[in-house]
Order: C-alpha cells, then structure tokens, then sequence
C-alpha cells in the first residue's frame, strides 16, 4: 500500500508540471514603448523681444546712436525631425509678426527710430530625448524686415531686408502624441545695413541684435 501512495503522489507530479506551463492565464508584463519625435510638425510661436540698434552716419556730418528696442511677436513655424535612440535631429522654419521697435534722441528734436517689422530663420535642430521631454540647440540663417527712421522737423524713413544669424535653446514637452508644448530662447544678429539719405538726411548704417524668449504650441502629423 505504501509503494502505491509514492507512486500515485509521483505521477500526479509528474503530469503537473506541463499542465502549469500551458497555462494560458499567467500574464507577461509589457513594457509602453517611450514617445517617437519622429514627424512632421506645425505650429505658432510667441513671445518677447529685446534688444539694440547702432545708426551711424557714412556720409556729410557724421553721428552716432544706438536706440534700445523692445516688444512682442507671433508667427508660425515648420519643422521635420528623425529620432536615433535618444538623439534626435532636424530642420525647422518659422516666421514672425513683429511690433518691436525703439526710439533714441540725438538732441532736441532730433529723433532717431528702428522698427523691426517682422522677422524669421531657416534653421538646423539637434537634441536629446527623454521620453516626452526634448531639450535642443537651434541655429541657422535670419532675415528680417527693419525700418530706420529720423525726425528732425522734416521727416525720413526706410526699410529694407537684413540677412544675419540666429541661435538658441529650448525645451519640448509632449502633451499628448499629437500635441507639443515648449519654450525657447533665441540670439538674433541681423547685420549691419546700408541706407541712403534723402531729402537732406545722411546716408547711414544700422546694426540690429535682437534676444528673444517664446512659448510654442505645435501639432505633429
């Protein structure tokens, strides 16, 4: 009797073991895949500006004057990214309505304006991804449509397109897998431009560097 309990205690043993491994209810944890900032994006920007303008004069009395600028903007931006493990590169665009602009006086009615009008760049993108968040380095080609002025009873004006450089840093935070939020600095040194007097007013050359902080709001495709 004792021989047949071993045996039996033995082969329901024996007959267990498979039976457990084909258990289909033992859950196997799963591991959610991090966010992808591979796509395409589109998106609006906005934010403030600060920043100074050298007028110098090239040409009959000469003179010297750097009015402070300063004021908001919006505008929209493009962008195209590829993620690699967690570096991620990139290019991206973006354009701007722009009311910054500053006055100097130069003596009693004698007033000297720059108006930065808009404002852009067309830029390469590098970053380091963890999961959601994404921080970046920007820099590219700027260009810009500034407006020097002078009033000195009589009154002159002019604009014209200035091409310089641009960089920056900033932050990006996925809301959702469609939506990303963010915040960004930028350095804008649009170079110097050459205008021609007119009316009795000096030829000149004005310099425009400009600093910016913005939030971002963009949907990715």
């Amino acid at each position: 009797m004792h021989r047949l309990i071993v045996a039996s205690a033995g082969l329901l043993a024996a007959l267990s073991v498979p039976a457990l491994a084909a258990d289909p209810t033992v859950d196997v944890p799963m591991t959610e895949p991090g966010f992808d900032w591979t796509g395409y994006y589109a998106g609006m920007q906005a934010g403030y500006g600060l920043g100074q303008s050298d007028i110098s004069g090239t040409g009959g009395g000469p003179f010297s004057v750097s009015p402070d600028i300063d004021g908001g903007f919006v505008g929209g931006h493009v962008a195209g990214l590829w993620q690699f493990d967690q570096a991620v590169i990139g290019a991206e665009a973006d354009l701007n309505y722009s009311s910054v602009d500053g006055t100097a006086d130069l003596g009693a009615g004698n007033t000297f304006g720059t108006d930065v009008k808009w404002f852009g760049s067309v830029n390469a993108k590098a970053g380091y991804a963890m999961d959601r968040v994404l921080v970046y380095g920007i820099g590219g080609v700027a260009f810009a449509g500034i407006e020097t002025s002078q009033a000195a009873g009589a009154a002159f004006s002019e604009t014209r397109t200035n091409v310089g450089w641009t960089v920056g840093a900033g932050v990006d935070y996925a809301l959702t897998d469609k939506f990303v939020v963010g915040a960004q600095y930028r350095y804008y040194d649009f170079g110097s431009e050459h205008f021609d007097g007119s009316n009795g007013f000096t030829d000149r050359d004005q310099d425009t560097k400009l600093n910016t902080v913005g939030v971002n709001l963009s949907y990715k495709f």
